[in-house]
């Protein structure tokens, strides 16, 4: 049984100082328990401590920033309309640039696994950087990786990197070799691509499109392996027997429990037990579209960003805004599973 919460308040406390435009991306560290980062359509990269809603520093850009991620607690990585990915340094304010593609750069991702910064573009290309370089001319540059398509969504788990593209391509690497995939994939669902995570304990991949839907996938290719995976509909509602269906923006596992949440722009927040099947919680649905979602390192806090996706053109719409919300586990845990008594 879905436990559901009631009506507004809103799920969690609201932070100050919110991005005045879309919310592209939030995330919190994988050092400390408290900071997130959070970048913007107003040209900002946003460092908050979430636990005390301070906001502890900002990094004004010449244009939207799309994506951000942490280096550690004292540095991240931005990346933006303008082709470029950039370091922020959080101690001094300052950044330095790591290089550029020649569109829009959609993700970036840090790997701890290689000490590199990943990043994938609309050009078609995924770059992969040694962040010690210099700034200047593509110092840093370790190497480019032609794509089917346009980068749509990265995910790292150890050495294993999942790049979803549009036209619904999914490509699996290993990163300490990239001259390849390890796998070509297409995604299993109808329509495009909207985010891909992989799962915390590095078995695959879950895959949501703006069509509704969730797939989890499983990197191990043989037939017992392929025989796990599936996908099912969510963030959607009907009223007169008409059905709308939801673009799917974010998917964040549970870093303890391996459940999951999917954002959706019926501005609902769900939480889902992947192993059984089964939806375990509904939060209040928030103002506008989820946008992006983010769990604490340790599970605790759960940070929601509530902004418009412009699903439906250029529209009034409630401010952009970022919830965090204490969580409980009666919300993540996986319940475990009733047999019938034996008669």
């Amino acid at each position: 049984m879905t436990v559901i919460m009631p009506s507004p308040p809103y799920s969690g406390r609201e932070l100050s100082n919110s991005p005045s435009d879309g919310i592209t991306n939030l995330r919190f560290s994988n050092h400390s328990d408290d900071l997130l980062i959070v970048s913007s359509w107003d040209k900002s990269v946003r460092l908050y401590d979430a636990r005390e809603n301070v906001l502890r520093g900002e990094f004004k850009k010449e244009s939207a920033v799309l994506d951000c991620c942490f280096h550690d607690d004292s540095s991240g990585f931005s990346a933006g309309l303008d082709a470029t990915v950039r370091r922020c340094l959080f101690t001094s304010g300052k950044e330095d640039i790591l290089g550029k593609h020649d569109a829009p750069v959609r993700c970036v991702e840090y790997s701890y696994a290689s000490g590199q910064v990943i990043s994938g573009s609309w050009d078609k290309t995924v770059k992969c950087w040694d962040p010690r370089g210099t700034s200047g001319k593509e110092h840093t540059l370790v190497g480019t990786y032609l794509q089917p398509e346009r980068v749509y969504s990265l995910s790292l788990v150890g050495n294993r990197l999942v790049v979803a593209t549009a036209g619904r391509y999914v490509n699996v690497y290993d990163l300490r070799n990239m001259s390849k995939p390890e796998q070509w994939r297409e995604s299993s669902l109808k329509y495009q691509t909207r985010c891909v995570r992989c799962y915390p304990n590095g078995t695959g991949f879950g895959l949501s499109s703006v069509e509704g839907r969730v797939a989890m996938e499983f990197f191990d290719l043989s037939e017992a392996g392929q025989t796990k995976k599936y996908a099912f509909k969510c963030h959607r509602k009907t009223e007169d027997g008409k059905d709308t269906v939801y673009p799917v923006n974010s998917i964040a596992f549970h870093p303890i429990y391996g459940t999951f949440a999917t954002g959706g722009c019926d501005g609902f927040v769900n939480v889902w037990d992947g192993n059984n099947k089964k939806r375990l919680f509904q939060y209040s649905k928030y103002p506008s579209s989820i946008a992006a979602l983010s769990f604490s390192r340790d599970g605790r806090m759960l940070a929601v960003a509530s902004s418009y996706t412009y699903e439906y053109g250029n529209k009034p719409h409630e401010p952009d805004a970022i919830f965090v919300r204490d969580v409980k586990d009666i919300e993540v845990k996986p319940k475990p599973k009733v047999y019938p008594t034996p008669v």
